[in-house]
């Protein structure tokens, strides 16, 4: 269980990022807000070892400025922040009609404070200390309430990836993939066929400090490519993208 102060925090947060590791989420993008650096990057590590692409930050300010730059689809947040309350970051996500989901995590617990979050817009409730497992689970959930639902079957050209069981075949072999090789997979099939830009998947695929420039979505396509194996099925779109 995580504790919301103290040394504890570091211990009891270590051991449960890692009960995460390797359950893989797809094309998944959370922002974590949260004022509390130690408790923000254990969470952001469990839940990237989850899968998801994952971004931190530790104001309010910062969390509108990152919001206002990506497309995230949750967004775990503190609602005691400096700078820019939480309730105001959450307000103004509501204003916006953004389609990101708000997941309130915060040491205030009591109905009252629940029922005030939620009525602020918040999509769920969850309190300090928290067992990390349910935080991951939680944010799933609202994962797929979101805007841009996942069918929970994409299939093209005799690869099945099955979103809720986490799997991928080829002509009934299993692949074995990472959950970043997973989540491309999953864009490129959610495409159905249409091209989809180096930069779309470094964007739904990678967190905020991926470089451009490095080359990993190239390198990622190219393990992609080689587990799918012959006949190749990932096609370059010169100049446009890729496209299965």
């Amino acid at each position: 269980m995580y504790e919301a102060d103290g040394a504890g925090t570091d211990r009891a947060g270590a051991e449960r990022v890692g009960a995460g590791n390797g359950t893989g989420d797809g094309s998944m993008r959370v922002l974590v807000a949260e004022d509390e650096e130690v408790l923000a990057e254990l969470v952001a590590t469990g839940l990237r070892r989850a899968g998801f692409a994952v971004d931190t930050v530790y104001s309010g300010d910062a969390a509108l400025a990152y919001l206002g730059l990506h497309d995230y689809d949750v967004v775990v947040l503190d609602r005691d922040l400096p700078r820019v309350h939480g309730d105001d970051v959450a307000r103004k996500l509501v204003a916006d009609a953004s389609r990101t989901r708000i997941l309130m995590l915060t040491a205030s617990v009591s109905m009252e404070d629940r029922v005030e979050g939620l009525d602020l817009g918040a999509d769920d409730y969850l309190g300090k200390p928290f067992d990390f497992p349910e935080l991951v689970s939680r944010v799933r959930a609202l994962r797929r309430r979101s805007a841009r639902p996942v069918p929970p079957q994409l299939e093209r050209h005799g690869v099945r990836l099955d979103s809720v069981r986490r799997t991928a075949t080829r002509d009934g072999r299993e692949l074995d993939l990472s959950p970043k090789e997973f989540s491309v997979l999953q864009i490129l099939l959610e495409a159905d066929g249409a091209p989809v830009s180096a930069e779309e998947l470094l964007e739904r695929a990678w967190d905020a400090h991926a470089d451009p420039f490095t080359g990993a979505v190239r390198v990622c396509l190219s393990k992609l490519r080689s587990k799918l194996g012959d006949p190749p099925l990932i096609r370059t779109v010169q100049g446009v993208g890729y496209t299965l």
